[in-house]
């Protein structure tokens, strides 16, 4: 290890000792790592400060400049207030906190509360854990002018979070993002108000989880089809999380009768006892889920990720199995019924448009095409998405827009994910299904023969601390030069695009720009035979990910296992040619 590297992260940790600011367990930690012969710890939470990603301030819990604790809280804060106050100088404005279910996050929630208020902002703090996205639709409900939730969404048990929102309900974007960076690399530790002004800070709850209720009722599309369908056998699960309270009156509000909920897992609690990691992209983290369906002959079971913006899909095949429904299929799946029931329904009007994100399957842009509805194409984070809502506001309709990872928003109300109403809106779509003879995953089978068979393989390549960092930074170097595949599994790249310099590159070499509003760190290849993959480091944690898509044909349902064993084995021979 980088004697320089070790000597300045020992250097940094010493200031911590030293300063009166740090509590007494903060600096028996930092005591700990320093006295350590092994000083990767210390170079891990020392070497750099946490920065906003995609998805905002994410890590590690714990003491250093690169963990998340009261102090990196606290300069993010002070930073942002800064920066809040500079953009409204004429002052009198509010913020928004809240927080999820975590380990520290009420205490990061009141610290954030504290602080926005020291700085002369009113601060609305939600009484206690809430989903992600109500605490977007309390901005804009509120007038708030910004907001801050305390999460780190579906990451495991060890990392706590801070996504920071702007008056629009949505992550930020650029200007505000590097601005609110600039400022907090500004604030030294000292700067930090810590001690609060109890006059404007307003405990908020009930009135706005009613508000929030009616507004996701707006997503409704038939609500006859509810009524006929009403005891849709239904298990819930909340993960632990902000969910395990909405959701189920969210369902019952809709018409819902039949809902059941996973008891082990309604219980509040940060260390997620019951799972491996509460992501809805494991299989494993809905067992639990999938047992109590089989006890109940259940329809379908869903879960929310601990902050509730994400959701999972569990249905059976026709053998009666329990299937996992991936994001992408998700995704397709509720982009094909809003299409298909507003057609049928007299809803769709030419102004409605559709948005998904770059990774995402390219089967929805089929869909969209065969039935005349635009798609937009965003880059992978839901700031994006909201953007697109916010520059069509008043001129064309969002109906609906997601993304791989298994988020969606189904209606304009909120600008980011939306778990309770996702949820609401696949058990309306599961009740359509049942209405005329078929399950979930009969309706995917559905998709695939009438806009083509397709196959998505996320494969995440983990690198934590700097030296990993350097690697994954190193090996996007090279896939745009030396390494840049010429072929993906036996079939030619014809197009690869860059949206570092937004240009994109023939097999020929012809380049062609590329319409986006920013660049970003991430590469595309497409095949000759219809083979997608995207690269990108990921923005909140220490990984690089590869999107595959395969693509194929289907006539009939049967077809699908031999297509799947295709596509699978075509994901495999493109990780032995990057040797992952």
């Amino acid at each position: 290890m980088d004697s320089a590297l070790i000597k300045t992260c020992e250097a940094e940790a010493r200031k911590w000792l030293a300063s009166p600011i740090y509590d007494d367990d903060t600096k028996a930690e930092v005591k700990a790592m320093l006295e350590s012969e092994d000083k990767a710890a210390l170079v891990d939470a020392f070497y750099q400060s946490l920065e906003f990603g995609t998805g905002g301030l994410r890590g590690v819990m714990g003491a250093g400049t690169n963990r998340m604790n009261k102090y990196v809280v606290g300069k993010a804060t002070q930073g942002f207030a800064n920066y809040i106050n500079k953009a409204y100088p004429e002052g009198g404005k509010s913020v928004v906190v809240g927080h999820d279910c975590r380990n520290n996050g009420r205490l990061y929630a009141e610290t954030v509360a504290a602080i926005f208020s020291a700085n002369g902002l009113k601060v609305y703090l939600f009484e206690g854990l809430r989903p992600t996205p109500e605490i977007s639709f309390a901005i804009r409900k509120l007038g708030a002018v910004a907001g801050v939730n305390v999460t780190a969404s579906h990451n495991p048990r060890e990392y706590n979070g801070y996504k920071a929102y702007w008056a629009d309900g949505a992550q930020v974007l650029a200007p505000h993002d590097t601005g609110i960076i600039d400022e907090v690399n500004k604030v030294q530790i000292e700067d930090v108000k810590f001690e609060g002004n109890p006059e404007l800070i307003s405990i908020i709850g009930g009135e706005l989880d009613y508000d929030y209720m009616s507004a996701v009722k707006e997503a409704i599309i038939d609500q006859d089809v509810i009524h006929r369908q009403q005891d849709l056998n239904i298990v819930y699960s909340p993960m632990h999380g902000t969910g395990r309270v909405i959701v189920p009156l969210c369902l019952r509000s809709w018409g819902f009768q039949n809902i059941n909920v996973v008891p082990q897992q309604m219980t509040i609690d940060g260390d997620f006892r019951t799972v491996v990691s509460p992501n809805p992209e494991n299989a494993e983290a809905m067992t639990l889920g999938m047992r109590l369906g089989t006890k109940l002959n259940a329809d379908l079971v869903i879960a929310s990720d601990p902050d509730a913006d994400r959701l999972a899909i569990v249905c059976r095949n026709p053998e009666g199995e329990w299937v996992i429904i991936n994001g992408n299929q998700t995704c397709m799946m509720f982009c094909y019924y809003i299409i298909k029931n507003k057609i049928a329904l007299g809803q769709l009007k030419p102004t409605d448009f559709l948005v998904k994100t770059i990774v995402t399957t390219e089967v929805i842009a089929e869909i969209a095409k065969k039935n005349g509805v635009e798609l937009r194409d965003v880059y992978t984070g839901f700031k994006w998405i909201a953007r697109e809502i916010a520059l069509s506001e008043g001129k064309q309709k969002f109906i609906g827009g997601g993304e791989e990872s298994f988020g969606f928003l189904p209606y304009d109300k909120v600008r980011d994910k939306d778990a309770p109403a996702s949820i609401c809106l696949i058990c309306e779509i599961a009740a359509w299904a049942k209405d005329n003879g078929k399950t979930l995953y009969d309706l995917l089978m559905d998709i695939y023969v009438e806009c083509g068979f397709s196959y998505e393989k996320t494969i995440n390549v983990v690198r934590p601390g700097k030296s990993g960092a350097d690697e994954i930074k190193q090996m996007m170097a090279d896939f745009r030069g030396s390494k840049a595949p010429r072929e993906i599994a036996g079939s030619k790249v014809v197009l690869t695009k860059d949206y570092q310099t937004l240009v994109a590159t023939d097999a020929e070499g012809k380049q062609s720009p590329i319409d986006m509003p920013a660049t970003s760190n991430a590469l595309q290849w497409f095949c000759e035979d219809g083979t997608k993959v995207s690269v990108r480091p990921s923005g909140t944690e220490p990984k690089i990910k590869f999107y595959t898509e395969i693509k194929g044909k289907m006539q009939s349902a049967k077809d699908y296992n031999r297509e799947l064993v295709k596509a699978q084995a075509k994901v495999e021979q493109f990780k032995a040619q990057l040797g992952l």
